[in-house]
């Protein structure tokens, strides 16, 4: 199976280990990745000053997907996802932006396809590589670990606009955590956002709320939380210690890409998955895997 890929910028510039743990891990379950042609902004910094602007460059990247003669698109990034489902939400439902964009990209010698479908990391592997797949490909089973996910906002709201899991009861990440043999647990603030549009502008409540989950989850007695999204990786790993001041409790709690799980029950090395980037103690859960 071949899939295009469109990393974003948040991924390339700091949160360098999705990349490379989706790099590492997808191959064992023959998938074959096809870079853009070239890379640009989602679109998404933009949309509260310019929204024609923002929904042109989120088509521009699907008009860039369809130069490979590909019809899925992964998108792993949560913001990039969402800004590239509602540009074609938009082409679909509103005439005036759709021959606006047309003809724009038509300059440039591209060309939107309305067929292309958009995956995230979730539901490319929960829909289209299949559960049964991923279980026969592991090799490490997570035997004995209790895990929290988070899936972040921009994948399940909003429900119009037709997203990777139900807005209410999101359950694929936590079928694909149980896939590589770990329990997963449910929690009272499983929906609660990490905090990262406020970084910007309200720094102390962003990190609030992150650092009030994690220490709700610590109070669950988890060995991790498991994100699929790079704003999300950030807050929960990068900012823990930042928000453990915030908030005023000892964080410690390891927080990990759900693809770098993946690979490590594919018995892939821990550099390869850029599990030495981690700032939060990954360690305590990998030394608490059955091996």
């Amino acid at each position: 199976m071949k899939v295009a890929v469109f990393w974003g910028c948040r991924i390339l510039t700091s949160q360098y280990a999705y990349e490379m743990s989706i790099r590492q891990a997808f191959p064992r379950l023959d998938v074959e990745l096809v870079d853009l042609p070239e890379f640009h902004c989602c679109g998404d910094p933009v949309k509260s000053m310019n929204d024609v602007a923002a929904n042109y460059l989120a088509t521009r990247v699907l008009a860039l997907a369809s130069t490979t003669g590909l019809d899925n698109l992964l998108v792993p990034c949560n913001r990039c996802h969402f800004v590239a489902s509602e540009s074609k939400y938009f082409m679909e439902k509103n005439g005036k932006i759709s021959q606006k964009i047309t003809s724009l990209l038509k300059e440039e010698g591209l060309e939107y396809n309305p067929s292309i479908k958009v995956w995230h990391t979730i539901d490319f592997l929960h829909n289209l590589v299949g559960l049964d797949d991923i279980k026969k490909a592991v090799r490490k089973p997570l035997l004995g670990l209790k895990l929290a996910t988070h899936v972040g906002c921009q994948i399940i709201r909003y429900s119009d606009l037709g997203r990777v899991d139900d807005a209410e009861n999101p359950r694929k990440l936590d079928e694909l955590v149980g896939a590589l043999g770990a329990e997963t647990v449910d929690y009272a603030e499983k929906l609660d956002c990490c905090g990262a549009n406020l970084m910007y502008s309200h720094t102390d409540t962003a990190l609030s709320l992150a650092g009030t989950k994690m220490k709700a989850l610590q109070n669950l007695m988890v060995d991790g939380l498991v994100v699929s999204c790079p704003d999300c990786g950030l807050m929960f790993d990068f900012k823990q210690k930042d928000a453990e001041a915030t908030v005023g409790a000892k964080l410690d709690l390891p927080v990990l890409y759900y693809t770098q799980l993946l690979g490590w029950s594919l018995d892939i090395e821990q550099k390869q998955l850029g599990l030495h980037l981690n700032q939060s103690p990954v360690e305590k859960l990998l030394a608490r895997v059955s091996i």
